[in-house]
């Protein structure tokens, strides 16, 4: 009787063994990570660096990724976050301002799902909101246009009249002056994010101003293209759209959201991950600027590298170029000098400095 237990026992062992050993090689379940885009990812803008940032950590994360791409913002929106919740997808990256409330809508009914929402400010238990600090890359392509400028007009083609678009064109304008006090910057507002058509006719009209270098805030690289058939110089956003604009594009403003991305997903796989406000910059190589062209004379790539260092090495407040004496457009001093702008201020600007023409759209 002995025996038999004592041969159960061993039997049982090398089963449990079995198991315990099967469990062991058995892969830790593969993380399921889906994007929504609000623009083409052909566009070599926006979307087109987000979906960067996704195929990088698709091949370095070991990750599983899916993307919709062109969803408008609105209901449909909250549609294809919802579907994705439903199919089980771990961690959500909603990447466009108008997709933060069906994204804070969709988290309510899905708490064990992780939702990230790019550039806006509502946050939840399982929602945490990401964005860079794009402002000082924008600040760097500034002093290129400063420096670029013949006729002391740089025209911007502008997006939507919100904060983040508005603080860009500021950031660009400081950058502009700093090298160049005498040139203005002349703002036109599209209203769009993704309307190439619309975009040109927009960046057309700033060069029948006279305007002889042209900057964005969109994801086409149409106002590029303008600039190149018309013999301007122009800046770029979002990504290289040298390619676009070989003889006119100078740098341009770019994003690598592989870094955020990689650390949400390595927070969540630690268990580690809560809902944070993330706004990185230049030192944590979330934005950048793209190649300066041949046409950008040393002396201009000295000095944007020599600012670009102060951000990189602490040098620099992280408000930086928003530290006074700025002014708004009527003369009035918005910050003494010395004086740094709080994040708070930032994210609620609605107010131009003194060297840019055009007005913010209200309501």
């Amino acid at each position: 009787m002995k025996r038999a237990i004592l041969v159960a026992a061993v039997i049982l062992t090398i089963l449990l063994a079995g198991c315990a050993q099967q469990a062991a090689e058995k892969p830790a379940k593969k993380l399921k990570v889906a994007f929504v885009y609000v623009s083409p990812i052909g566009d070599a803008g926006w979307s087109y660096a987000h979906d960067q940032g996704r195929i990088w950590i698709e091949k370095n994360l070991g990750v599983e990724t899916k993307y919709t791409e062109a969803v408008p913002e609105g209901p449909d929106a909250e549609r294809v976050i919802r579907e994705y919740a439903e199919q089980g997808y771990d961690i959500i990256f909603t990447t466009s301002f108008g997709y933060m409330d069906p994204t804070i809508t969709v988290a309510k009914d899905f708490p064990n799902t992780v939702f990230m929402h790019c550039s806006g400010y509502k946050t939840a238990k399982n929602v945490g909101t990401y964005f860079g600090r794009m402002y000082q890359a924008r600040y760097l392509s500034g002093i290129v246009a400063g420096a670029m400028t013949k006729t002391n007009k740089i025209g911007y083609v502008a997006a939507h009249p919100i904060p983040e678009v508005i603080r860009g064109i500021n950031a660009f304008a400081l950058g502009v002056k700093k090298v160049n006090p005498d040139a203005k910057v002349y703002v036109v507002w599209t209203g769009t994010w993704y309307d190439p058509a619309k975009e040109k006719e927009a960046a057309i009209s700033l060069l029948d101003q006279g305007c002889d270098v042209i900057a964005q805030h969109q994801d086409s690289p149409s106002p590029q293209q303008a600039a190149e058939e018309r013999g301007a110089y122009s800046i770029g956003y979002n990504s290289d759209m040298s390619k676009f604009a070989p003889n006119a594009h100078l740098t341009a403003p770019i994003w690598n959201w592989s870094v955020i991305y990689k650390y949400v997903i390595d927070n969540v796989r630690a268990g580690t991950w809560k809902s944070e406000e993330i706004w990185w910059g230049i030192d944590k190589g979330v934005v950048d600027l793209a190649p300066f062209s041949k046409a950008v004379p040393e002396d201009v790539k000295k000095l944007v590298l020599q600012e670009k260092e102060k951000y990189i090495k602490g040098e620099v407040p992280e408000q930086y170029p928003f530290v006074g004496p700025i002014k708004d457009q009527s003369g009035k001093v918005v910050k003494a000098e010395g004086e740094v702008m709080t994040d708070e201020e930032l994210l609620q600007m609605n107010f131009f400095v003194d060297n840019v023409i055009g007005e913010i759209p209200q309501g």
